[in-house]
């Protein structure tokens, strides 16, 4: 028995949940079972009442917004607890086209991926100005150097995972989950593709990103905090390798005009070579320890996963 559970994280969607609702199948090949849940994250007007009406499986809901990587992570937690085999992730604005559900859970029922991006056609697309489409694709670029994946549209937000890739994730982000999820599955040996798909029109503006400048600045410090988390030793010993290296140059200058007889005798260079050789050494010790620390990290993940694991197995054996 194969289930699939599609999650919708909201805030304030009674205008569009119930036209994105509409959308979703509830029967589908390759799938024994689908079944809807909506993360209700501290909505305000009627969002739980819409998804009740239109007949949602499952709901989990937040006192007070708690942002869309926390109602994501959410989703995928009762997902997980509730049996889901397969999750599929999309947006309550019905930005995506349901009718791709079956092309995005495709490469997970073949076994041939864990995680599956759905890959807007940003190029084509009108409602994307030209400076967003640059965004768009320079951030995708910056991510699958980081990931040492392929995904070519790393912020679409629908996906689908397979029960063990969703046990595995953990998004320490407050932003958003796009990037992270990437990022951490190419660390993890996760296997990921991507599917292309298609969009429908906008029904509103987007709430995540603001402004362009916005969501640069943010996104570029989501991807150097995770770098820096799977990467610590990497990120340190490059770091350190600026100031490392600026020192050793003023100090071979230094010993080149010693030996040459100037009679200037450079203190100021010298103690400045020396210090910024110290700051590069710092750093490398702090990528040590860092190593030392994410491979704690690893550990407890670890022992996350199997507590994830057995607490959903005596679920759905209680069940």
């Amino acid at each position: 028995m194969t289930k699939l559970i599609i999650q919708i994280p909201c805030y304030n969607e009674e205008e569009t949940l119930g036209i994105a609702l509409k959308e979703l199948p509830r029967q589908l090949s390759g799938v024994d079972t689908v079944e809807w849940l909506v993360i209700n994250d501290g909505s305000r007007d009627r969002t739980i009442e819409v998804a009740k009406l239109h007949g949602v499986d499952h709901i989990v809901s937040f006192p007070q917004n708690q942002g869309l990587a926390k109602a994501f992570m959410a989703g995928l937690e009762a997902s997980v607890q509730a049996g889901a085999d397969i999750i599929v992730n999309t947006d309550a604005d019905n930005q995506y086209c349901a009718a791709d559900i079956p092309k995005l859970i495709g490469p997970i029922l073949l076994k041939k991926a864990e995680i599956v991006v759905g890959a807007r056609s940003i190029q084509t697309n009108p409602e994307f100005s030209p400076f967003k489409k640059l965004l768009q694709k320079l951030g995708s670029w910056v991510v699958r150097i980081a990931s040492n994946t392929d995904i070519p549209d790393a912020p679409s937000g629908f996906r689908a995972f397979s029960r063990q890739a969703a046990m595995q994730l953990n998004v320490f982000n407050s932003y958003t989950y796009t990037l992270e999820t990437i990022i951490q599955a190419g660390q993890k040996g996760i296997a990921i593709t991507s599917v292309p798909i298609k969009t429908n029109p906008a029904l509103r503006p987007s709430r995540l990103v603001r402004s362009n400048w916005n969501y640069v600045v943010r996104s570029f410090f989501t991807i150097l905090r995770i770098f820096m988390l799977y990467k610590p030793l990497r990120f340190f010993l490059l770091l350190g390798n600026i100031p490392l290296g600026a020192g050793i140059i003023l100090g071979i200058r230094w010993l080149i005009y010693f030996f040459m007889g100037s009679e200037r005798t450079r203190v100021p260079s010298l103690i400045l070579a020396a210090i910024l050789i110290i700051i590069g050494f710092q750093l490398w010790l702090f990528g040590l320890v860092a190593d030392l620390i994410a491979a704690n990290r690893k550990l407890l993940e670890e022992i996350q996963q199997q507590r994830r694991w057995n607490n959903t197995t005596e679920s759905i054996h209680n069940s």
